[in-house]
């Protein structure tokens, strides 16, 4: 069944306990157990989870045919989406789900998951910093993101910060469970959509970093950058007020903007001011 994320609900309201993770596990012990009479689901820990607790985690299985994964998402409604499709594929096993990015990387320090798939925008580390730890500190642990956003730019970060790939929150289920397992043996994985958009933002960064800007113009963005006005610049310069706002109106062009504040963001974006 191929279910948007973004369209799975819950069946039941979270319930707070007194524990601080949420937790991967298959059954947690409650009082609405096997053999018990009350037919109510278990209760789960709470979605503001920030703190991880062994106890509740599940040691990795010997099984070499199911992957194992961390989930990591703030929205308790997509994790629990995402854990369930997981599960149902009976190809993963999850061993932890958390709700913020340092119980996630915790966890993952712990369990030594084969994948770890994060949310993008998180408390505490954001999916990045996660993924920057992870491949600063040799963990063995494969990156799949998962966002909002597809624009080429993040996509770009995410891999150079050592994710291995990158899903939408309108990837459907059998699209999550191909990249988890993908990327488990050390393949990549990037929805068709967003690989296309990826080779361009390659090029416009390679471009940014050669000849995108001729050598005046990247003096006078440099400048801007340092607050300095038109006619400081010309000043600077040596140049008339005039030939500078040549050479701003062709940067901006260039750069894809209409204005100093943009363009200065923008060639920061590029590398361009370093």
């Amino acid at each position: 069944m191929s279910a948007s994320v973004a369209a799975v609900r819950q069946s039941r309201p979270v319930t707070p306990t007194s524990s601080n993770c949420v937790t991967g596990s298959e059954q947690i012990a409650t009082p609405f157990g096997p053999g018990s009479n009350n037919e109510e689901a278990p209760v789960r820990p709470s979605a503001g989870a920030s703190k991880l607790c062994s106890e509740h985690l599940e040691q990795p299985m010997a099984d070499p045919t199911r992957v194992t994964v961390v989930v990591a998402d703030d929205h308790p409604v997509t994790r629990q989406g995402v854990v369930r499709a997981l599960k149902s594929s009976g190809r993963v096993h999850v061993v932890a789900e958390v709700a913020d990015g340092r119980a996630a990387l915790d966890a993952i320090r712990q369990l030594r998951p084969a994948v770890a798939l994060l949310d993008y925008k998180m408390p505490e580390l954001d999916g990045l910093e996660v993924t920057h730890a992870i491949t600063r500190d040799g963990l063995p642990t494969h990156v799949v993101l998962l966002s909002a956003f597809d624009d080429s730019s993040v996509v770009y970060k995410a891999l150079a910060e050592g994710a291995s790939g990158y899903l939408t929150k309108e990837s459907d289920s059998d699209e999550i469970v191909n990249a988890v397992v993908k990327c488990a043996s050390g393949e990549a994985y990037l929805p068709t959509g967003i690989a296309g958009g990826l080779a361009s933002e390659v090029k416009r960064r390679a471009r940014g970093a050669t000849t995108l800007l001729t050598e005046r113009e990247s003096q006078v963005v440099k400048m801007m950058a340092d607050g300095m006005s038109v006619p400081q610049i010309a000043s600077q310069l040596h140049l008339a007020t005039s030939t500078v706002k040549t050479h701003v109106q062709s940067l901006y062009e260039k750069l894809g903007v209409s204005d100093r504040g943009a363009a200065v963001a923008e060639a920061m974006r590029r590398r361009l001011l370093e």
